[in-house]
């Protein structure tokens, strides 16, 4: 019996410093959130967990409501904490570079690569033997879903995760806590 995995990015969200738990979704944000639950209201799905970062929970509300769902949160599918400093925007695509490079470099006061995926990992692996042969959508975010799925295979790096979108979803199949394939669900 196989497991499926719905990996949900987050909508569209508006960057503001400070708010990383609380911001919302963008007009652009809800309209995807809204062809999100669309795409997902019909896949049979049995359990709906999410990030508890506020935009991750408000792309997966609409398939919540449409299949009668409570959204579980859990802590550790936030997003990875990336310093305690404002990194300027010129910075971070050089600063991402090198901690897909280096899985144990971070930012002054921010998360490895390697310690986020530990954590990720960890949930998406209780997840998966919690809810043998269910199908579970999951709220996440870019970098999160990258690393949980390079896990599983070290081709889902720095480039595959510049190439998502916001929204994205991606349906992973398990057998027992092996992936055998990767469908990418969310269509432009």
């Amino acid at each position: 019996m196989k497991t499926i995995i719905y990996m949900v990015r987050h909508a569209e969200s508006p960057f503001n410093e400070g708010t990383e738990r609380t911001r919302g979704l963008t007009l652009k944000g809800r309209e995807g959130a809204a062809k999100v639950t669309e795409i997902l209201k019909e896949e049979g799905i049995h359990t709906i967990i999410s990030s508890p970062y506020a935009r991750a929970v408000l792309t997966l509300e609409g398939v919540a409501t449409a299949l009668g769902l409570e959204i579980q949160l859990m802590e550790d599918l936030r997003e990875r904490h990336f310093s305690d400093g404002v990194v300027a925007d010129e910075d971070f695509a050089s600063a991402e570079q090198q901690m897909f490079d280096d899985p144990d470099y971070a930012l002054p006061g921010g998360e490895s690569n390697r310690v986020c995926q530990h954590r990720a990992v960890t949930v998406l692996k209780q997840i998966v033997e919690e809810h043998f042969g269910k199908k579970v959508a999951i709220g996440t975010h870019g970098h999160v879903m990258t690393l949980i799925m390079n896990e599983f295979d070290p081709s889902y790096g720095l480039h595959f995760m510049n190439q998502t979108t916001k929204p994205d979803i991606y349906q992973l199949q398990f057998d027992g806590l092996t992936l055998e394939k990767v469908r990418r669900l969310w269509q432009e």
